[in-house]
C-alpha cells in the first residue's frame, strides 16, 4: 500500500517536474490509500489555482483510491508522531494515516525527508 501526499497529487495532475516519478504509483490506484485530509488540501489548492469544477474533478480522481477518514486512533497516533518528528498538524495526520495502514508515504514534501517508510522525491532548484 502507498499513500501519495498532496504535493504528489499536484505534481501528477499538473504534469510537474516530478510527475514521472509519481506516475508508477498512480498507475496502480488499487494500491493507494488517500486520507480525507489530502482530499481537503487538494480541493483547496485546486480551487485557489483553478476553479471549483476542476477542484471537484481532482477530488473525484482520489475516489479511485481507498479513502481513509480521520479516526480517533489515527488522530492520537498523529499527535505522537507530531511530537516525535516535529510535524505540523496536517503533515502528522498524513504520516499517521500511512503509518496506521502500514503504507509507504510517497512525497516531495521536505518535512518527510528521511523519515521511516517514506519515498521522498527531491524538488529541483
Amino acid at each position: 500500500m502507498n499513500l501519495i501526499d498532496t504535493c504528489g497529487w499536484i505534481e501528477w495532475l499538473t504534469d510537474g517536474a516530478l510527475s514521472d516519478d509519481y506516475a508508477p504509483f498512480f498507475s496502480a490506484a488499487e494500491t493507494l490509500i488517500t486520507p480525507t485530509s489530502v482530499q481537503f488540501e487538494l480541493y483547496k489548492w485546486a480551487s485557489l489555482h483553478s476553479n471549483t469544477e476542476e477542484a471537484l474533478k481532482a477530488v473525484a480522481l482520489t475516489e479511485q483510491t481507498r479513502i481513509i477518514p480521520l479516526s480517533t486512533s489515527i488522530a492520537l497516533l498523529a499527535a505522537d508522531l507530531s511530537m516525535t518528528h516535529k510535524l505540523s498538524f496536517d503533515d502528522s495526520l498524513i504520516y499517521a494515516t500511512a503509518h496506521f495502514h502500514q503504507a509507504r508515504l510517497v512525497t516531495s514534501d521536505k518535512h518527510f525527508e528521511g523519515l521511516p517508510n517514506v519515498t521522498y522525491f527531491r524538488k529541483g532548484g
